[in-house]
């Protein structure tokens, strides 16, 4: 059974590497073509898709799937259009392929040219969100890649639809259908032959929880690049207008709880505590959440849990937040150090001079000054539907979006130069 399921995954790597050979010359004009006819097949055949997700979602349910997963993997009419909208935005931005990253001639007249080149074939490896499977294909073939889509068993038919729909549309746009592959199998054995598969797969990316990640970053021979959880903070600083504050904190945490860039802690200046802490534990209430803080936090409200130290490590993608006093911002940073993840973090300050401190001093991918960590999203920002969000510290880090799918080559051009000795 392994040495079938090792022989199918390898058989669908060398495929992506054939299709990624063919892919990378193609000018814009024709990946966006492409794009735009899966765009266009995600709607056309909508039925098929949102058919093959509800098997999907009522096996998770009967199984006591949790309700956060469960919105993850549920698709309808209103989000496969908002996928399919993605794709076509993507379609229009600038293709980095051929992009000079730096270029100037050299003493000795030779021209020197740093260009973005594709990563060649991209394994995503990702859990229970079909809305991942598009995303992910429909970045590769901009930024010029092929792609390896590894799901969730739970989401095993969505992302089968998804992916033979796709391909369908590719056929005819001068886009090898092979651009977009499927791995086979639905246990964890494609996954480890697909972290195996070195010199035929170029890069993985996990997009999960802790353990997915860990379980990649450890066991891969093939690189990977370190998409992180998100335990994210906000901190409401002792110059904080609490109006903004309480604005912010509710939609960092309520917004969408299931997602990465969620707010999983506030900290709080004491010399604002009195003034806003009451009222931020009443607007979570009324949203209901529960508060995890310590005993400063608990000292307001009969319905604060105790937090313990895994309370502060924890993503809940829940409606939970953990919450604690500080006496300083220096130690709402040592707090972020000790427990964050380094994805997101965000302080509600009137002080331009803390705004700087907390932004020099927090080692996060991403920092936000007056504004919520749901911020922190590749279409945000404006790159388009990203492929993860990085919190390792290498080419790429934050969200990532068609650069950071590129690696680059130097180009160097003379007229019969050669090299002394």
């Amino acid at each position: 059974m392994s040495e079938g399921t090792r022989d199918r995954v390898l058989e669908v790597a060398a495929r992506g590497r054939a299709a990624a050979a063919d892919l990378a010359p193609l000018p814009r004009g024709v990946k966006d073509a492409a794009l735009l006819a899966v765009a266009d097949a995600l709607t056309a055949r909508a039925a098929e898709i949102l058919a093959a997700n509800k098997i999907d979602v009522e096996r998770a349910r009967e199984g006591g799937t949790a309700e956060y997963m469960l919105d993850r993997l549920s698709l309808n009419t209103g989000r496969l259009e908002a996928i399919a909208e993605a794709v076509r935005n993507i379609a229009g931005l600038p293709d980095p392929v051929g992009e000079v990253v730096r270029g100037y001639t050299l003493p000795n007249g030779l021209e020197l040219r740093q260009l973005r080149v594709p990563l060649g074939v991209v394994g995503i490896i990702y859990e229970g969100r079909p809305n991942v499977t598009v995303d992910a294909a429909a970045l590769t073939l901009k930024s010029g890649n092929a792609v390896l889509l590894r799901g969730s068993a739970s989401a095993y038919d969505s992302n089968t639809a998804l992916v033979n729909v796709m391909r369908d549309a590719l056929e005819g746009t001068g886009v090898p259908a092979d651009a977009i592959q499927l791995v086979p199998g639905r246990d964890r054995e494609s996954v480890k032959h697909l972290m195996r598969a070195r010199g035929l797969v170029d890069v993985l990316i996990p997009r999960g929880g802790a353990s997915l990640i860990n379980s990649v970053v450890e066991e891969s021979t093939v690189p990977v690049i370190e998409t992180g959880v998100g335990n994210c903070a906000v901190y409401v600083d002792a110059s904080a207008d609490v109006e903004t504050a309480l604005r912010i904190l509710v939609n960092a945490k309520t917004q969408r709880p299931s997602v990465c860039n969620a707010a999983e802690t506030f900290l709080v200046h004491a010399d604002v505590a009195d003034v806003f802490v009451p009222r931020a534990l009443e607007a979570l209430k009324d949203k209901g959440v529960t508060v995890h803080g310590d005993e400063r936090i608990a000292a307001y409200s009969p319905d604060v849990v105790p937090a313990t130290v895994e309370d502060y490590k924890t993503e809940y993608l829940s409606l939970d937040i953990a919450a604690a006093v500080v006496d300083s911002l220096d130690e709402a940073v040592a707090h972020i150090r000790a427990y964050g993840s380094g994805h997101t973090e965000a302080i509600v300050t009137t002080s331009q001079a803390a705004a700087r401190r907390f932004t020099a001093l927090v080692d996060s991918a991403a920092v936000a000054v007056n504004a919520s960590t749901r911020f922190t999203d590749g279409e945000e920002f404006g790159f388009g539907a990203e492929i993860g969000i990085s919190t390792q510290k290498l080419h790429a880090r934050g969200p990532m979006g068609l650069a950071e799918l590129t690696s680059t080559k130097y180009v160097f051009t003379g007229d019969g130069h050669l090299r002394g000795a």
